[in-house]
């Protein structure tokens, strides 16, 4: 930890530069800790506080821009891709784009608050044609919240984060350990939730081939279209008889119907 602030104030600026456009970009490289850092020692003098906002957003909009143009280019294929390796791909293309959906452009000043949504946001922004104008406003403005606050973290705290820092280096390699299994039991218990998830899925998984008897013999169950207006918009075929039903609205939906009555839901 002491290390960390040793490279701030030797590198200065280009590390916190380089740390956000990292982490932006999708390495797994947290530059929140670093701008913390950054702010403390602003509040001692020994770093701008002013050109570590600066030297942030421009990172930041780079990152975001590259990703923007991605999207914009190869559309939603991006953000399955980027889903894949999401901690939790089955929740991501929905969630995101419901998030989208609903607030626009605005979902980018509070997307890098959002874990995963972050990196995501930016190529859905340009997968759904947005302007660029638009996005680089509302992408900086969100920038400069998420940049601020880290800063002005470490400035208000800074005499307890000193306190902190110490206390880690006085572990050692005791604090890294810590810190590494905390880091790996959070991913454990995600990689457990999603392995019970599909084996869920794959016990009431019913086959393309066993509806189609089923609609042919007059004998299917209520099916539900739970897509997203968006991903209806993009793929307009549907499960003839199939009802949609929006994400907001399935619970209570589900709730008015008779105990016994068998569902087949199918979403993106």
């Amino acid at each position: 930890m002491t290390q960390l602030i040793h490279s701030v104030i030797r590198y200065g600026v280009p590390l916190v530069f380089l740390n956000v456009f990292l982490e932006q970009i999708g390495a797994p490289v947290p530059a929140l800790p670093t701008l913390i850092v950054a702010g403390a020692l602003s509040a001692d003098g020994r770093m701008s506080s002013t050109h570590v906002l600066v030297a942030s957003i421009v990172a930041s909009l780079i990152a975001d821009w590259i990703w923007f143009l991605l999207g914009r280019r190869h559309g939603y294929r991006v953000l399955r891709t980027l889903c894949r390796i999401s901690l939790s791909p089955d929740s991501c293309v929905r969630e995101t784009e419901a998030r989208f959906e609903r607030w626009g452009l605005k979902s980018l000043l509070i997307a890098k608050f959002i874990p995963g949504f972050s990196l995501v946001a930016p190529p859905l922004a340009g997968a759904a044609r947005q302007s660029t104008i638009a996005f680089l406003i509302y992408d900086g403005i969100g920038a400069l919240l998420w940049v601020a606050s880290g800063v002005v973290v470490g400035r208000a705290f800074h005499h307890a984060i000193a306190d902190v820092l110490n206390a880690l280096e006085n572990l050692g390699w005791w604090a890294v350990a810590i810190i590494a299994s905390a880091i790996a039991l959070l991913i454990a218990l995600k990689w457990m939730q999603r392995r019970s998830l599909y084996r869920r899925l794959r016990m009431a998984r019913v086959s393309v081939h066993d509806l189609k008897r089923m609609l042919d013999e007059g004998s299917a169950p209520m099916i539900v279209d739970a897509r997203s207006s968006a991903a209806r918009k993009r793929d307009a075929r549907r499960i003839p008889t199939a009802v949609v039903v929006e994400g907001d609205t399935l619970q209570e939906r589900f709730a008015a119907l008779p105990p016994n009555r068998e569902i087949i839901v199918y979403c993106t």
